[in-house]
């Protein structure tokens, strides 16, 4: 025994000895790296809100590589600030997750922003002056393009060709409504694309004609396609253009994200999403000059594809464009009086509103994409439309069995009364846009009546109460990409001239606002694990408003975009 604790106390003498003559280790950071590495960026002092029910509040924020490091106080982050860290004292204001904006025709938005601005024009005179204005920076023979009018703004009065012919002799004109399910066309423009009093309405939709059966200058729906041909192609480079000012613009309002639903609306070639994904998406990734992320949805009829193409590259082609699914189109709109309702309107008492594609052809086609794996997004705004795709979306679950599939209704405006409950019982998203409801609550008294209007429009409260699952949106250029707003309204719903509002029941806490514009936006694209919250991993998509105060963005809605960041670097300004 003594001889053995002689052996174990030399050996451990020499063991001591061989560790004394080690030079002392200094603590530096690549040693220490696997324990606390170092940030790229630290946001503090922050009244940071992270969308991530674990920890939905905090004061600091540690970045690295593009992604969400460690959220929380302080003094959980400051051992990750090191020589190289960047840290950003934001003195109590307040921090978002970059927003999503669930449905914009991005590159139509972009090239709308070169283009006859009608927007919030509320006078014949002033309509008429803006054309003549653009008449001349125009040579002669080519055409003027433009919208974004809402003949509800001078009293309901729809235009017609002879508006503008006198200033238009040598210029075709189309000039889309604000909701791109109507246009107005000059006489010159109805002469080249062959429109007449002969001319027969497309399935799906209508050319308005004075008694007399000659065309107004209105094509509505399917009906734009008679003229849409005879437009010549945009450009390659004017539509690279576009992508930069609209992501300029979307950076502005704090949207880092968007859903692309592309320039396809009733009427249009479903070409244009496919050539714009070739031609302006995929070279500006591979060029470096993506500002924000898109996820792109593409004509259900090219569904397979989509489907070829995701199998060949996957879902995610970069940390920029995402691959979506297919949208189509089930009706018009309300502002045009083409959304399918159960009742008439109440201004034309034998309209019902448009049905744009047929249910044996939807049906299929959803069927066909659904097996594949893909995800199914359909327009529909009269209740009559919301019931019918909700029907079909129940029979596609039947036939092709359970999944996570997030099917989602684009719009969902005007619903009949047990239609929230079928959204949460079928787990469909509602992808809606709040700042419509603005530009609707007046129209809707008139076209639907008092009653209906009330009893079935904007029910976001009660999609939210049933188990539904809201994704805002904007539908740029239809109405302006504008997350703050779209939150002010859902909130508040007080049209413009209102001093109250307008269906209060359906009104919205700000946590439901932003969670609509943040996570669930995410989650409505299947985009959740690496956005719509500011959680350990995920992309460091921020935004830092004007306030610092919650309570100021409940009672005054009316905090500004500061900055905008996208993986973690300052994007705006």
């Amino acid at each position: 025994m003594n001889n053995f604790l002689t052996v174990v106390s030399a050996s451990v003498a020499v063991v001591l000895a061989i560790i004394a003559s080690l030079p002392l280790l200094k603590p530096n950071h690549q040693l220490l790296s696997w324990r606390s590495p170092m940030a790229d960026l630290v946001v503090k002092n922050a009244k940071i809100y992270t969308s991530d029910e674990s920890l939905p509040f905090a004061d600091s924020m540690a970045v690295r590589s593009g992604r969400v490091l460690r959220v929380g106080n302080y003094s959980s982050i400051k051992d990750m600030v090191g020589d190289g860290t960047k840290e950003l004292d934001l003195m109590g204001k307040i921090v978002v997750p970059g927003f999503i904006d669930s449905h914009v025709h991005l590159i139509s938005g972009g090239l709308q922003m070169a283009r006859v601005e009608l927007r919030g024009v509320s006078q014949k005179d002033k309509f008429v002056r803006r054309v003549k204005e653009a008449v001349r920076n125009t040579n002669q023979g080519s055409w003027i393009l433009g919208g974004g009018w809402n003949n509800d703004l001078w009293g309901g009065e729809l235009p017609m060709a002879s508006w503008v012919d006198d200033i238009t002799p040598y210029n075709p004109v189309w000039l889309s409504r604000m909701d791109g399910h109507m246009g107005l066309a000059n006489s010159v423009a109805l002469k080249l694309a062959g429109i007449t009093t002969s001319s027969e309405d497309p399935n799906g939709g209508t050319i308005v004609r004075f008694t007399s059966g000659e065309p107004t200058g209105l094509l509505i729906d399917s009906a734009m396609k008679l003229l849409l041909l005879s437009i010549p192609e945009v450009s390659v480079e004017e539509r690279r253009e576009a992508l930069s000012r609209a992501s300029n613009h979307a950076l502005m309002r704090g949207v880092t994200t968007v859903v692309d639903v592309g320039r396809y609306f009733p009427g249009a070639s479903v070409k244009h999403s496919w050539e714009d994904f070739s031609d302006v998406y995929k070279w500006a990734d591979s060029s470096g000059k993506m500002m924000i992320r898109v996820c792109l949805f593409f004509p259900l009829e090219t569904w397979l594809q989509l489907h070829n193409l995701i199998t060949k590259v996957g879902r995610t082609m970069s940390q920029w464009i995402y691959l979506g699914g297919v949208k189509a189109f089930a009706d018009g709109s309300l502002g045009s009086n083409s959304a399918l309702f159960y009742e008439p309107y109440a201004d034309e008492p034998h309209n019902y509103g448009l049905q744009v594609i047929d249910n044996e052809s939807l049906l299929n086609l959803t069927l066909a994409s659904d097996r594949v794996g893909l995800q199914v997004a359909i327009h529909a705004i009269g209740d009559r439309a919301n019931d019918l795709i909700l029907d079909m979306y129940e029979s596609v679950f039947s036939t092709n069995g359970v999944r996570d599939r997030r099917f989602r209704i684009e719009h969902a405006q005007h619903l009949a009364p047990e239609t929230p409950a079928r959204f949460g019982k079928l787990g469909i998203v509602a992808s809606v846009q709040p700042e419509h409801l603005l530009d609707d609550a007046e129209s809707a008294t008139k076209k639907l009546g008092i009653d209906r209007a009330q009893k079935g429009s904007y029910l976001f409260r009660s999609l939210l109460a049933s188990n539904g699952q809201l994704a805002f949106g904007s539908d740029w250029p239809v109405a302006d990409i504008n997350p703050l707003g779209g939150i002010k309204t859902a909130m508040k719903r007080i049209p413009p001239g209102w001093d109250i509002a307008w269906i209060p029941s359906e009104t919205l806490s700000l946590n439901d606002t932003l969670k609509a514009f943040t996570l669930s936006a995410a989650r409505a694209c299947f985009l959740d694990s690496d956005l719509g919250s500011l959680s350990p991993g995920k992309l460091a998509d921020f935004v830092i408003l004007s306030r610092d105060s919650w309570d100021d963005v409940v009672v005054e809605g009316s905090a500004s975009i500061e900055a905008t960041y996208v993986g973690g670097v300052q994007a705006y300004p």
